[in-house]
């Protein structure tokens, strides 16, 4: 579908990280998460008085030019998507409440028990419905992957538990992306504001070993095209984050919105870009919808 770095379109309202999913007047994140609003971001394709300045990254992998690694803290964001055995739904209803009552008080307690400088959020949404191999969704982030596993480890000592797996499963890091800096004024995303909107719609992506043999200018003029042609879909706010290393995918593409129509058309309109090429694989697509853990929890049972 739409995708990352290579051909994701940059939000107008915010940075987008490298991987280059629909953007379109999308928002992106490149910088880490908050869980209150920041200040707003730039607007806009074109400083004033005409055509955008480029400043290309020639040597975007720092290979040429040596350049030192990089270990400032970042963000990681952990996508832990669960299916429901049917074998719960049989139990007593006093049961399953209790159950799920326990459940809920220990995702909460990872959020409530984390000291504030650890930057802990988390979302949920349900997927009843909409897909048939899992049914629900728990959104992390923290500066520290220990955290996810911190999480993960509460839940496992719940009864839930026992009648949940986990078909699918994701982790990534935020960084700023090398192609939405590069036009000035396209819009420099300060802060991710996660889960702002009522459906969440994610996929992994990665791109064919083609498009790294590009020169960068010319990945940077695909880029162009995929900022421009999102450009009008302001509804539309995205988080590309980086996978190389840490999972199998590249990147981890999520669209935050109130307007799934709006979403289907900027994917459309980004299937027709050159950048699209060079896409080789942007599945499984998942749509969440947003909705606190009670509410998650009653859609199982």
């Amino acid at each position: 579908m739409t995708r990352p770095e290579p051909d994701a379109p940059t939000p107008t309202t915010t940075a987008a990280p490298e991987p280059a999913a629909p953007h379109a007047g999308a928002q992106h994140a490149g910088q880490p998460a908050l869980d209150t609003p920041g200040r707003p971001a730039a607007s806009g394709g074109k400083p004033a008085g005409g055509r955008p300045k480029r400043m290309v990254d020639m040597d975007p992998s720092g290979q040429v030019t040596q350049r030192e690694p990089d270990r400032a803290n970042r963000q990681y964001l952990n996508y832990a998507f669960y299916k429901l055995d049917p074998a719960f739904r049989r139990l007593p209803h006093a049961e399953r409440e209790e159950m799920k009552a326990e459940f809920a008080a220990a995702a909460q307690a990872w959020v409530d028990e984390a000291p504030a400088p650890r930057g802990i959020i988390q979302r949920t949404y349900s997927l009843v419905g909409v897909r048939a191999d899992v049914d629900f969704m728990i959104w992390r982030m923290a500066f520290d992957v220990n955290d996810f596993q911190d999480a993960q480890a509460r839940l496992n000592r719940t009864r839930l538990m026992g009648y949940l797996t986990q078909p699918r499963h994701y982790i990534s890091m935020n960084k700023r992306s090398q192609y939405v800096n590069s036009i000035e004024g396209s819009g420099h995303g300060l802060e991710l504001l996660p889960g702002q909107g009522k459906y969440l719609f994610i996929y992994p992506f990665v791109k064919t070993r083609a498009w790294y043999d590009l020169t960068p200018l010319t990945r940077q003029g695909m880029m162009d095209e995929h900022i421009y042609a999102s450009g009008p879909f302001k509804g539309v706010r995205i988080n590309t984050s980086y996978s190389y290393g840490i999972d199998d995918q590249e990147f981890v593409v999520a669209f935050d919105s109130d307007y799934p129509q709006e979403f289907v058309d900027l994917v459309h309109r980004l299937r027709y870009t050159e950048a699209s090429n060079y896409t080789l694989s942007d599945t499984p697509m998942f749509t969440c919808i947003k909705k606190d853990l009670t509410g998650v929890l009653n859609d199982l049972a």
